[in-house]
């Protein structure tokens, strides 16, 4: 197990409002020993002019899911977590229904981690891979 603690997903998505989270539909959606996994509708809050999912919500998502994870495997009375870097592919298009992003760690260091996020369509079929680093720093 990765994680520190296992909230439950209510308690998840209750701690998600207000905010862009909210904003774009983001759920979270399972958690497990080494992963957590949440959904986001594609709808006019989340396409690009061309009807397609914007790059940008898919980022806003796998930065969501990796933050989240990254936050639950450390003692938050200590520790916090904060975004370096992430990069993603954007390898197929989305027109309708829903994303699915699935987080798992690649690294957990000391003072960084790097989880990488995978973005499948309705169809299980692989829409986008992103990579985050995060930074934990201590608490002053």
């Amino acid at each position: 197990m990765v994680f520190v603690s296992i909230p439950t997903l209510e308690q998840l998505n209750t701690t998600r409002r207000p905010s862009m989270v909210d904003h774009l539909g983001i759920e979270f959606t399972a958690i497990g020993e080494d992963f957590l996994e949440g959904k986001m509708p594609v709808d006019h809050r989340t396409i690009q002019p061309y009807g397609l999912l914007h790059g940008g919500a898919s980022v806003a998502l796998a930065e969501t899911l990796g933050s989240v994870a990254a936050s639950l495997t450390l003692d938050l009375e200590k520790q916090v977590c904060v975004g370096l870097e992430i990069n993603a592919n954007h390898l197929k298009s989305v027109k309708e229904g829903q994303v699915k992003g699935v987080a798992k760690p690649v690294h957990l260091g000391k003072s960084t981690q790097v989880w990488e996020i995978k973005i499948y369509n309705e169809a299980e079929q692989l829409c986008c891979i992103s990579r985050i680093t995060m930074a934990i720093l201590d608490k002053k």
